[in-house]
């Protein structure tokens, strides 16, 4: 997610809290949602969706194991009625739904280890669910529909494990009115029409955490950004509304710019392909999600705070999508980094040099309020400006302390060790120790996890 300036509107593991069933929830930041009691590796989606009437029919395939011996199998799923389920082929005949959660009761308890199928039926009229950070997930936008699923929205359209360190692969397949194009993650494998209905099949083979995984739905014309093929360029491609597609290729002229730098600084690019979908509403931040970022007719300007956010969407497909935090106290390790993104993209490109952006950042932090602690800034504040500002500049501080080609080798590192995995800043300074030779520790303590604000690091 980009800066939270404006705010949105759409869009380290602590204890465990048991439940009655005997699931428990792994992130202190999100009570309620997610289990530790099992781990997903595939989901299966098969969507049917009548734009008219705004009704969605489901069918949820997921793969998984146990972590350990569970009565219970618990869900999210909000504002969606599951109508039949199997468990591993058999019917299940106890199970409930409220609070956000669909629970499943098999005849008999499940060891640890064991290896299930969750067969789910589902079906309603999807909508977002509302939080700390506005409305997240399924929202209607003018003429199609719009998921922006982070931190807690994936709930509001498919039954799953909502937690970010519960990565799975995907199959989405999607079937809506005719000349309406579906984009979601991955690749696209096949797309069918059929009267008055169109099938559009993605495969998401990289395991994704479930806030990541997204539908958008519009009469979108589909471009190809790069040359294809081009050996060792990333294909890069747009989903745009017809009366934007000329206004789209001027603001996204420069992301197979970026794509090539980022790749240099932050190692290869972790995925076979990257998309945009512009929406004809106007949106009051973009989004990210795997494989592909949203954004509004609004952000498509040549000015810096369009460019800037084109940036820190595709700075997301590594730090956030391949690397995610395996708990949302450590989000600093998503929007740190794609703000530094920012900088180095305004220095690639001649706007403004890293120091510089550095310096603005501080300057601002100083005239404001340090209350947060932005290695653990609670669930209010995970989206604050400061958590994106304050983390950059951490990685400055770093970078400043131990040379650039230490710090990109360190990036390059933390990315290739962590490709498609969960990572924890624990972990990340571990990396830096090992890469630069520092305390990192001690450095990036009173970064993170102390309020006051340390002074300006300079060369």
């Amino acid at each position: 997610m980009s800066s939270p300036a404006p705010s949105p509107t759409a869009a380290g593991n602590g204890p465990a809290r048991a439940s009655e069933h005997g699931a428990s929830s792994p992130d202190p930041y999100m009570p309620g949602h997610g289990t530790n009691a099992y781990k997903v590796s595939r989901y299966e989606l098969d969507l049917d969706y009548k734009l008219s009437s705004n009704r969605l029919n489901g069918r949820a395939v997921l793969n998984a194991v146990t972590q350990y011996a569970t009565a219970a199998l618990v869900l999210d799923l909000t504002g969606l009625r599951a109508t039949k389920i199997q468990l591993s082929g058999r019917r299940v005949k106890k199970f409930s739904q409220r609070a956000g959660q669909l629970v499943i009761v098999p005849e008999a308890a499940l060891p640890a280890g064991e290896e299930f199928t969750l067969d789910i039926r589902y079906e309603g009229n999807p909508g977002p669910r509302r939080g700390f950070w506005g409305e997240v997930g399924w929202e209607e936008l003018t003429d199609g529909v719009l998921v922006a699923g982070q931190p807690n929205g994936a709930a509001s359209w498919f039954p799953c494990n909502d937690h970010p360190g519960d990565k799975a692969s995907y199959r989405i397949s999607v079937t809506t009115d005719a000349n309406y194009r579906a984009v979601c993650n991955g690749t696209l494998v096949s797309h069918t029409s059929r009267a008055s209905r169109e099938t559009w099949v993605y495969e998401q083979a990289e395991p994704m955490a479930t806030y990541l995984a997204t539908v958008q739905i519009g009469r979108y014309e589909f471009l190809a950004l790069t040359p294809f093929p081009v050996d060792g360029q990333v294909p890069q491609f747009a989903a745009v509304p017809s009366l934007l597609v000329e206004t789209a290729r001027e603001g996204l002229a420069r992301q197979p710019e970026m794509m090539r730098t980022f790749a240099s600084c932050f190692g290869p690019y972790p995925f076979p392909e990257y998309s945009v979908v512009v929406t004809e509403d106007e949106l009051e931040i973009p989004l990210e999600a795997q494989t592909l970022s949203i954004l509004g007719r609004n952000h498509l300007t040549q000015e810096w705070e369009s460019q800037r956010l084109i940036a820190h969407e595709l700075a997301h497909q590594w730090f956030g999508n391949s690397l995610t935090a395996a708990s949302w106290s450590d989000i600093w390790l998503h929007e740190g980094f794609a703000c530094y993104a920012e900088w180095i993209w305004s220095e690639e490109s001649g706007v403004l040099p890293v120091a510089n952006r550095a310096a603005a950042a501080w300057r601002k932090l100083a005239a404001g309020s340090q209350d947060i602690i932005v290695g653990d800034p609670g669930p209010e504040l995970m989206f604050d400006d400061r958590v994106y500002k304050r983390g950059a500049l951490a990685l400055h501080a770093l970078r400043v302390r131990c040379g650039d080609l230490a710090f990109f080798a360190l990036l390059h590192d933390w990315t290739d060790a962590h490709r498609h995995g969960s990572v924890s800043t624990a972990a990340f300074i571990l990396a830096a120790d090992r890469a630069t030779g520092l305390d990192t520790e001690a450095l990036l303590h009173p970064w993170l996890l102390e309020a006051s604000l340390p002074p300006l690091p300079v060369r």
